[in-house]
């Protein structure tokens, strides 16, 4: 529709729309429905030693209890307003918990998940279920499951959050409830398994006596070991002629509900990626946004018209519809295999469930 020329006439009708707290499309289209997409996030990178350093400053400041909660402490993307937001959909923290401290019970609607850098000695429990926090664990936890956390250990603990925050608050479907504030004796206790592997953990077996009707995975633990396992086996059959990665010198896997098959929690894709010593990955782009957290190894990391050399801990962001690409920095790494591993988790279940992964003809979307 082309527009017309302001007029009084125009003027008024526009007054009249706007007592009406109407507006009309031809004034707007342009924002509403551009002709590429047009996203908010930009691509960002935080350095884990400056983050580790601001937690541990607020770990000697700022307790932890009732009110604030927890103690995490938020990525906002420069692009976002200042808003706590990682991505439009994703948030992400680096959480803290002192020796001795309990971090008290809620539950809220969010979904979410903690991923362990380095460091051992915190137990979540969830649904008054303790399960052991490692180095390298993938801890998934459904929205409005009961959750705490306690140290038992004699130093500090740090963690990466991730949870579905900005887009649950975009579409007013959040809620939050206090639980109780203390837990008993036997959620205090420090299992080597907790109850959820003990009847989950089993690679392609389910128990048939348990009804399984939550919405996210029933696992509340996804062990390193297991992980690692997994990756050096993809590579190693690559390198007998086998398919089954990514592209050559690039493993990947993805965690998944053992009651589906599908992603571990329903709007949050969860995924480690390893690259060999030395390989660069193909530019990828795709609808939807990711966090991206080097586990081990070191490499350089192109997201859009930024280049970044990325060591163990730093987190990065890839917004929507941008380009990315890595290459692990050959015999720079502080990691037995020389490789560049990287956690990744994303919104990829949102577009998918929406059918929004493509949209764009003229590109090759992976998401």
């Amino acid at each position: 529709m082309t527009k017309s020329a302001l007029t009084p006439e125009l003027d008024e009708l526009y007054r009249g729309f706007r007592q009406q707290w109407l507006s009309p499309l031809w004034t707007a289209v342009d924002d509403l429905m551009p002709v590429q997409p047009t996203p908010t996030a930009i691509p960002h990178r935080w350095h884990w030693q400056d983050l580790l350093e601001l937690a541990e400053r607020a770990g000697e400041l700022v307790p932890v209890g009732r009110g604030g909660e927890r103690r995490a402490i938020a990525l906002a993307n420069p692009g976002l307003g200042g808003r706590p937001f990682a991505t439009p959909t994703l948030w992400a923290a680096i959480q803290y918990l002192m020796p001795g401290e309990d971090a008290p019970e809620h539950r809220h609607t969010q979904h979410a998940f903690r991923f362990v850098l380095e460091g051992e000695g915190v137990w979540t429990v969830v649904g008054q279920d303790p399960v052991a926090m490692r180095r390298g664990d993938f801890l998934p936890q459904a929205g409005w499951n009961w959750h705490a956390h306690h140290n038992q250990a004699a130093t500090p603990m740090a963690w990466v959050d991730g949870l579905d925050i900005p887009f649950q608050y975009a579409v007013d479907a959040q809620f939050f409830q206090f639980g109780r504030d203390s837990v008993s004796d036997a959620e205090r206790t420090t299992p080597e398994r907790s109850r959820s592997e003990r009847l989950w953990g089993h690679p392609g077996l389910r128990p048939v006596a348990v009804d399984q009707r939550t919405t996210g995975s029933p696992l509340l633990a996804y062990r390193w070991a297991d992980t690692d396992h997994a990756l050096r086996d993809q590579l190693e059959l690559a390198s007998e002629g086998f398919p089954g990665v990514l592209e050559p010198g690039h493993a990947a896997v993805r965690f998944t509900n053992p009651t589906t098959g599908g992603d571990v929690l329903p709007t949050i894709r969860a995924e480690v990626h390893r690259l060999q010593r030395g390989q660069d990955t193909a530019p990828r782009e795709e609808v939807g946004s990711s966090v991206f957290q080097v586990f081990d190894g070191s490499g350089v990391v192109t997201v859009g018209d930024q280049t970044w050399s990325v060591v163990r801990g730093d987190l990065f962001v890839v917004p929507s519809w941008t380009s990315y690409r890595f290459r692990s920095e050959a015999g720079s790494t502080d990691s037995d295999s020389g490789s560049l591993d990287l956690f990744r988790f994303s919104d990829a279940p949102i577009f998918e469930a929406l059918h929004l992964g493509t949209g764009r003809p003229d590109l090759e979307v992976n998401a």
